[in-house]
């Protein structure tokens, strides 16, 4: 099982640098955990590609397709007291923006403050440095 933050979901339905690294680390382990606003992240990279002209509608539509066939093999964290409180925590401690936060803190609680047990698949640089100062894995 591994934490996915948000941007690394993304190339794993729209082709990016990191997509065919990104679908190998699926390939060998499927279990996909995210925080609850990743597929919503997704939609709004992927309509930003279309309105950008660098995506079809049609693409789009599938890209968006994509998505929820993973989202329904995935585990996500759902937003509560433990989240927000740790979110709290670490925009106090570390450079992040909410989302990052929210995405850090949702992988916080999976891992059962245990961050050392969870791999972290990350593609934001600010969000790699926090994790691994919380003790997360990187893969990046």
């Amino acid at each position: 099982m591994r934490f996915w933050d948000s941007s690394s979901v993304l190339p794993l339905i729209v082709e990016e640098s990191e997509s065919l690294r990104n679908r190998r680390w699926l390939k060998a382990d499927p279990q996909m955990v995210v925080w609850w606003g990743t597929s919503i992240e997704c939609v709004s990279a992927i309509c930003r590609k279309e309105r950008e002209g660098t995506m079809s509608d049609i693409e789009a539509g599938l890209a968006i397709g994509m998505l929820r066939d993973l989202e329904s093999a995935w585990h996500e964290i759902a937003p509560g007291s433990d989240v927000k409180k740790t979110a709290v925590r670490l925009l106090r401690v570390h450079p992040l923006r909410a989302a990052d936060a929210c995405q850090l803190a949702a992988a916080l609680v999976v891992a059962e403050r245990a961050p050392e047990n969870l791999p972290f698949v990350c593609g934001d640089h600010l969000l790699n440095r926090a994790a691994e100062r919380e003790g997360f894995t990187v893969l990046a």
